[in-house]
């Protein structure tokens, strides 16, 4: 899945604000003790539009003014492949950022990570355990993003639908997407992105069910659903969206779209993009995904939604002084003070708090009601791609099933047995 394009202002200047608020420091963040200075280099993409990388770098140096971290920056594309290439090729960088998650254990596997669990993290983190090998932690999580539904406030006052309230489930969702089309004035009810994790990422976090396992007709109903929404109009199809190589920045961004299930990296982007111009001016919120059952809908309840983390990593290769300042910056950038900063341009840290919250939604741009901040804050997310050597070829395979099912070239049934029958001759399970 294409992760995110983040477009904010001066990255140094919303560091700065963001450290100027946090809390003490932590064995972590004291100088590092060495020999002399120490140069690190970090793998980066997009770097940019993409502040984080260069606002975490700048803050740890800060707090560390003997180890500098210059960034390497790779084609966001093709980002796997080519620090693949490097670390083969004995050029890597000394710390791995963790793009995708389902590419771990390729690089785990092939010698290219150092055993990270003597980096110690703070309690309540996310998404620490999709780092983890046979109980050793190959990476840290320093940001953990999670699905939520985006909507327009002034559309659904338009169509005279009542905003989302937190409780809903796929029926109520459906129900409001059909009314939104039809009064909304021109929009659509929701748009739906291409990507397979709209409908998989959904029907594998709310049934409880794991890709590893090689059965795949718990999706069936999830499909049936959001075919019935292209067919009725109430989305964009599958079809034309390929075609026309529509962005969900800009359906949701230009009001093309009433509602969106998104990450929650939009929010910087769509912070961003409304102080630029290049979105719309209107006012938005975040409300929890649609659950599948009334059981996990509801304020009092803990809505279940997916989303990987993003991590560093070590090479493997590093010298044992870079290896020891790069375990130094992982622990920083899964601190509370990391959290800060990263919360300072509107980006979601692995580790939440009360303050954390509250520097995230103090972000110019960001919306104050309280139904966005449960969204954000409280919820259960499951790891879209479980931690295996096996990951990569089975979410390539379920990814060719989605096209042919949202394409209509394959029945569901059909579609379902075929990737099945794949994963099982291609792969192989245990």
């Amino acid at each position: 899945m294409n992760r995110r394009i983040l477009a904010v202002g001066s990255i140094a200047a919303v560091a700065a604000l963001a450290l100027a608020g946090c809390s003490g420091s932590t064995e972590a963040d004291k100088p590092a003790a060495s020999s002399g200075p120490v140069t690190l280099t970090m793998s980066a993409w997009s770097v940019d539009t993409t502040p984080e990388f260069k606002a975490l770098a700048d803050a740890f140096h800060e707090k560390n003014p003997d180890i500098t971290i210059n960034l390497k920056e790779y084609d966001a594309t093709d980002y796997n492949t080519l620090i693949t290439a490097d670390l083969a090729a004995g050029s890597g960088p000394d710390i791995i950022t963790q793009k995708e998650v389902k590419y771990v254990t390729t690089l785990q596997e092939g010698g290219q990570l150092l055993d990270v669990s003597d980096v110690k993290l703070p309690k309540g983190i996310g998404g620490a355990d999709s780092y983890k090998v046979d109980g050793k932690a190959y990476a840290t999580p320093y940001r953990q993003d999670s699905w939520v539904l985006f909507y327009n406030k002034d559309l659904f006052k338009k169509a005279g639908v009542a905003e989302p309230d937190g409780s809903w489930t796929w029926d109520d969702f459906d129900k409001a997407a059909a009314e939104l089309t039809a009064g909304a004035g021109g929009a659509k009810g929701a748009y739906l992105h291409r990507w397979q994790s709209v409908v998989q990422g959904f029907a594998n976090s709310q049934t409880g069910s794991n890709v590893l396992k090689g059965k795949y007709d718990y999706m069936t109903p999830f499909y049936e659903r959001v075919l019935k929404l292209q067919k009725d109009g109430d989305v964009v199809d599958f079809n034309t969206s390929s075609a026309n190589q529509l962005t969900y920045q800009g359906e949701f961004g230009k009001q093309k779209a009433a509602m969106m299930p998104m990450g929650t990296w939009f929010v910087a982007t769509l912070i961003a993009q409304q102080a630029s111009g290049d979105a719309d001016a209107f006012p938005w919120g975040i409300a929890p995904i649609p659950q599948l059952s009334a059981k996990t809908a509801g304020l009092d309840n803990t809505p279940v939604t997916f989303g990987d983390p993003t991590g560093f990593g070590v090479n493997a290769a590093a010298s044992p002084e870079k290896a020891a300042a790069a375990k130094k910056f992982l622990a920083f950038a899964s601190s509370e003070d990391a959290a800060q900063v990263l919360a300072g341009i509107g980006i979601t840290p692995a580790l939440n708090s009360s303050t954390v919250a509250d520097t995230y939604f103090g972000v110019k741009g960001a919306p104050t009601d309280d139904l966005s901040k449960f969204a954000w804050s409280t919820h259960k997310v499951l790891a879209e791609n479980p931690t295996s050597s096996k990951t990569a070829a089975i979410q390539g395979i379920l990814s060719d099933m989605h096209t042919a099912i949202m394409s209509g070239s394959t029945p569901v049934d059909a579609a379902i047995k075929e990737a099945q029958d794949r994963v099982s001759n291609e792969v192989g399970l245990d």
